[in-house]
């Protein structure tokens, strides 16, 4: 069964591929109204304080504003109107770049949508950022390019990787040692699991998940 997908813009930078995944629900987060703009896209959800929008809200059919003064970010609560939509599959364009504190709280938040068991997916510069809990990631044969894995537990256990440059077998990763930095793909499917914990798997475009 095909999943319900959302695309959240942010007020990050942007490369100028982005756009919003095709059938999707589109939820600006306070500045990523700007960029849909540019676009001409009109979102299905505009959501945030407005410290970073130019854009009129008013322009927008549903507005939810957001006090300043707020324990979570705008992409945080956008992820959370895409969940209560019913979406379990998230892809979020200009969550990277600008204030290193908000690209770090986005991959935070992929922790969080991997452990619901929502696919999740943050887009940078030629490179996507996903999360995998408990699972495996499998990826299509056609697949070039680096791809990096990380423990954002203290511990992950159980961890392989298969049919890479570098492989290992139910090994142990830990967030203070980047050992998966740099893996390359070789024309085979490669395969990262985890049987206990979190890993952030970071990969280039030329990479596909099958």
């Amino acid at each position: 069964m095909e999943k319900k997908a959302c695309s959240i813009f942010c007020a990050g930078t942007y490369y100028g591929y982005e756009k919003p995944v095709l059938g999707s629900v589109v939820i600006a987060a306070d500045g990523g109204a700007d960029y849909l703009d540019s676009l001409g896209v009109k979102p299905d959800l505009v959501i945030g304080d407005f410290d970073s929008s130019k854009t009129a809200v008013t322009d927008c059919e549903n507005v939810i504003k957001l006090n300043p003064v707020k324990d979570k970010t705008d992409t945080f609560e956008a992820v959370e109107q895409a969940l209560a939509l019913g979406c379990g599959e998230i892809h979020i364009f200009g969550g990277t770049g600008g204030r290193s504190a908000h690209t770090f709280a986005n991959i935070q938040t992929l922790a969080m949508l991997a452990e619901k068991g929502v696919s999740a997916y943050l887009y940078g510069d030629n490179e996507i950022i996903t999360a995998v809990h408990n699972g495996k990631l499998t990826f299509d044969p056609s697949s070039s390019g680096y791809i990096s894995v990380f423990s954002l537990d203290t511990e992950c256990r159980d961890v392989n990787i298969k049919s890479l440059k570098y492989t290992i077998e139910t090994a142990q990763l830990t967030n203070n040692y980047p050992v998966g930095v740099s893996n390359e793909f070789t024309g085979e499917a490669g395969e990262i699991s985890v049987g206990e914990g979190t890993l952030l798997v970071v990969y280039t475009f030329n990479a596909k998940l099958k």
